[in-house]
């Protein structure tokens, strides 16, 4: 299966001009075909940054086309999003052990929706929910977080161990400063992202230019490793991740089915659909609460409720499929049998397979050249477990 053999994919998300390309140059220590940087919007498409014997360009159609990528569903979000799809593949280290996916500035108001000619939330949302890791963006000189950027940083809920922040452009202001914007950056999450667990920070200027400041540049260059070091250590349990986003997909299927076999049953045969529907959907937690001690489903498991009702609205909950006990008993058969046998192969593989991984270095990257007599920025494991 094309998605179990891809290397780990890496989502960058952020405002326009907040240096996602530069970050993305800077990993790679040279361009990519189809790089366009700049002050104003100038991504204004998806570009995967894949591994290749040579530099070129794939369109998106071709690209999902090709059975031997991972990128074949996004076929479905039609011509004009394909259009605004691209790979670059070109030779560089780090493309050894991931993929890198660039993505268009987060634009305010309106323009999200009129420039894109698609819905640039479902599209992201298809990336979040594939990436193994997904890094959020901020510029220190610009911490405004819009509407729109606030909206795909909630789609963000349920995938936070993927999440990591990156907090751009930090050596241009003073120590003392800096505390106080890394302050407002965590305040103004706050209330966006609520998770218990803290998402890590990573601060520094990720670009070949020197620091403009030098007064922090040693925890630059330690955050700079770090960050880096994490991205390198994604190839090492990338199975298993993928194993777990499977079994995550498959109980919301299961929550998903349950509630709309119950939506269904629940609907007369002739007289008063319209009414029982607006009930339904008016009362949606209770219908929660009866599908989950139904079939002792985990609260965990169900969808966001408000966004649930939305898109229910949208459709007769009498065309609702009703799903056959078969069917359940294929998902429970899954989870039961088939993923702690599949678990059991990747782990045997790893036991008896090439123990030792071929060391990595990136010595372009500042935090390698900082000083003769350190050791360069290498993954910081060499050995599967």
């Amino acid at each position: 299966d094309s998605h179990f053999d891809s290397k780990p994919m890496v989502l960058l998300i952020g405002p326009y001009s907040v240096g996602k390309t530069s970050f993305i140059r800077y990993l790679l220590g040279r361009g990519f075909p189809g790089e366009r940087i700049g002050p104003e919007p100038t991504t204004d498409r998806f570009i995967v940054v894949m591994g290749g014997n040579e530099d070129r360009i794939t369109p998106g159609n071709a690209l999902a086309a090709n059975a031997e990528t991972p990128f074949q569903p996004l076929s479905m979000f039609g011509t004009q999003f394909l259009n605004k799809l691209e790979a670059s593949q070109l030779n560089a280290p780090i493309l050894q052990r991931l993929t890198l996916v660039d993505t268009p500035g987060v634009l305010s108001g309106e323009k999200q929706r009129e420039m894109r000619g698609y819905d640039v939330y479902k599209v992201t949302e298809w990336f979040i929910e594939r990436a193994d890791r997904i890094l959020l963006l901020f510029d220190a000189h610009k911490l405004d977080i819009s509407d729109e950027f606030k909206r795909i940083i909630q789609m963000l809920r349920g995938y936070d161990d993927k999440v990591r922040l990156v907090l751009n452009k930090a050596d241009g202001t003073e120590p003392q400063e800096l505390m106080r914007v890394y302050g407002a950056l965590m305040w103004s999450l706050g209330g966006v992202i609520q998770t218990p667990e803290v998402i890590r920070v990573y601060m520094g200027s990720f670009w070949e230019k020197p620091f403009r400041h030098d007064g922090l540049k040693e925890l630059f260059l330690a955050e700079e490793r770090d960050l880096v070091n994490d991205l390198l250590d994604l190839p090492r349990n990338a199975a298993v991740t993928k194993i777990n986003e499977l079994v995550k997909r498959a109980r919301l299927v299961k929550v998903h089915a349950a509630l709309l076999t119950y939506l269904h049953d629940a609907m007369p045969s002739v007289f008063g659909k319209e009414g029982t529907q607006k009930r339904l959907l008016d009362n949606m937690l209770e219908v929660f609460k009866r599908v989950q001690q139904q079939h002792k489903l985990p609260p965990g498991d169900f969808p966001d409720i408000e966004r649930f009702k939305r898109r229910a609205a949208q459709f007769s909950f009498s065309d609702f499929p009703r799903i056959p006990p078969k069917r359940w008993q294929l998902i429970d058969e899954l989870l039961e049998v088939d993923v702690p046998e599949l678990l059991h192969l990747v782990r045997h593989h790893q036991r008896t397979g090439s123990r030792r991984v071929p060391t990595l270095t990136l010595p372009h990257l500042k935090s390698s050249q900082a000083t003769a007599g350190e050791k360069p920025v290498t993954e910081s494991w060499r050995a599967m477990p």
